[in-house]
């Protein structure tokens, strides 16, 4: 299995998969590149390269205490670009992974990257400030903490239902997705898993937004109940002038999911145009 070491140490592990065209994918909190696999599985299978990660301290990467934050992730996907040695690749990053992708793009000035994709982000910002009022509260956050302290397997079980949008839609997904996710989420350690939450939620990437002068798309889902559109994909479009904007109406968090075959269809377009 790959692997690549970071300089403090921590192993990075991640598939890499299919020949072509270099297509990286970034997964969302708390789980890992296996959330990927429709997408890997179809866009392999399209001749195109698919490589993910673990990131640190969930799937099969090390648990190290610290280093949660990221701009270190950002130095984590380089290492695994370098690792592949991929030129011109598109990065996909979903919810969580979404920062990833803008940090990336950011810091390394777009080094190897030739388009790039938002689907379910957190960016630009996510959590409600002065000048982010439609963010999401701080409270939300500080309960999701509590959660994972208290019963971390009952609180992501129960999470199940917002990511997947089952609260509103029951037959959205089966009970084998509910505990194939809900084991993909356990393999994370429960630091990294906690010290996340404060990342995606309190990071500012609107600063990262020029950055992206590469082809970019959104996608994002009206029905979104983890991550609301307005303070993050509808945002992000704006920020992103150059941007498409794909929304799915009725569509939850895990839209990679849910709406798979049209997600896969919406990305393969981007990437072959």
């Amino acid at each position: 299995m790959p692997y690549v070491t970071a300089k403090d140490g921590t192993e990075i592990y991640y598939k890499d998969w299919g020949t072509g065209p270099a297509v990286f994918f970034s997964h969302g909190w708390p789980l890992s590149a296996d959330m990927w696999e429709q997408q890997m599985m179809f866009f392999g299978m399209n001749g195109y390269r698919v490589i993910a990660h673990d990131r640190r301290g969930f799937g099969r990467s090390s648990q190290p205490w610290d280093g949660y934050d990221y701009d270190t992730f950002a130095d984590d996907i380089a290492l695994v670009l370098d690792a592949a040695g991929v030129e011109d690749v598109t990065l996909v990053g979903f919810s969580m992974g979404g920062g990833d992708v803008a940090r990336y793009i950011s810091k390394y000035k777009g080094v190897r990257v030739a388009k790039a994709c938002l689907t379910s982000a957190v960016t630009p910002y996510f959590i409600q400030a002065d000048d982010n009022p439609e963010g999401a509260p701080a409270e939300i956050f500080d309960g999701i903490r509590q959660g994972l302290l208290a019963d971390r397997p009952q609180f992501l079980d129960d999470f199940n239902a917002l990511f997947y949008g089952t609260n509103q839609n029951p037959g959205a997904v089966s009970q084998g997705v509910f505990k194939q996710t809900l084991q993909i989420a356990l393999m994370g350690g429960i630091k990294g898993t906690y010290d996340c939450v404060g990342a995606f939620s309190e990071s500012d990437f609107r600063p990262d937004m020029a950055a992206f002068t590469m082809p970019t798309l959104i996608v994002h889902g009206a029905a979104d109940q983890v991550v609301p559109i307005a303070p993050t994909g509808a945002a992000a479009h704006r920020l992103i002038p150059h941007s498409q904007f794909l929304v799915y109406e009725g569509a939850p968090h895990a839209l990679t999911f849910t709406h798979k075959d049209r997600y896969n269809a919406d990305l393969l377009a981007f990437l072959r145009s």
